[in-house]
């Protein structure tokens, strides 16, 4: 018996390294070695996981969602998982909002609070849902199209927050990677779906258009703050280059979206 099993697994030794020494290390991934058999449990890990590392800015500049996780990502997005995350992050904002920390500066006008658009105010979820929950690469041009309709809902709990902002005095900015092409489309459907009462809606002119979001977004606030002399309390966005850059907000605020990557 144990002659048999010492062959038994010399055997087993040998398949393994033969498989690895034919494998196209290429294509390597962290779910080759169990690739074929996984199921359940295991895929979930994983890609629960790269779900956690986009939120934590750990994963960066994807174009797509990996194949193996779009079904995964789709019932996320989809789920009463994803509504409870945006819930808590803007249970968050009023708990900041209700700490005491904005003391607005005798009524001069100039205390701010920024908004992105796209899955922040509204969904865009819909649009994807119908194009693989971000398994296939952006196009552009239908996304502008499917925008132009004016179909994308709101989400509730940020239009809540919006209205307890606006209610409370301050200055509301929405700053956008949407370009100006789309201006009226835009305030069309965040009137349609209950927005109202911003001070700016900023969007991309011709001349940023070449820039890094990030870079884009920043500028737009250093004008705000060094021009138009305003106090930036906060800002809820979904993706991180709503918050990268000089100035910045006392406090920021991200609404989870593993769908796609803005820089």
């Amino acid at each position: 018996m144990g002659k048999n099993m010492g062959f038994l697994l010399a055997f087993t030794g040998l398949v393994l390294i033969s498989s690895a020494a034919g494998a196209d290390w290429t294509e390597w991934n962290i779910l080759w070695p169990w690739k074929d058999s996984l199921v359940g449990e295991g895929l979930k890990n994983y890609c629960e996981s790269w779900r956690i590392n986009v939120e934590l800015n750990n994963i960066k500049g994807f174009d797509v969602v990996p194949q193996e996780c779009v079904a995964f990502v789709g019932k996320y997005m989809t789920s009463s998982q994803y509504k409870a995350d945006i819930e808590r992050a803007i249970e968050e904002s009023v708990l900041y909002l209700n700490g005491g920390c904005c003391s607005l500066k005798g009524g001069d006008g100039k205390d701010a609070w920024i908004f992105d658009i796209d899955d922040t105010l509204v969904s865009i979820v819909p649009y994807y849902k119908k194009h693989h929950f971000g398994g296939e690469k952006l196009n552009m041009t239908s996304l502008e199209e499917w925008m132009k309709r004016n179909r994308a809902p709101a989400l509730g709990e940020t239009l809540r927050f919006f209205n307890e902002i606006r209610g409370r005095g301050f200055k509301i900015f929405l700053i956008s990677s949407r370009r100006e092409s789309l201006r009226s489309h835009t305030a069309d459907n965040l009137i349609k779906v209950g927005y109202h009462g911003w001070t700016k809606l900023i969007l991309r002119k011709r001349g940023d258009e070449s820039m890094e979001v990030g870079k884009y977004k920043a500028k737009a606030r250093k004008e705000l703050v060094e021009e138009g002399g305003y106090r930036i309390w906060g800002i809820v966005g979904d993706q991180w280059s709503s918050f990268q850059g000089t100035p910045s907000a006392k406090r920021t605020f991200k609404l989870p979206n593993p769908l796609y990557y803005v820089s």
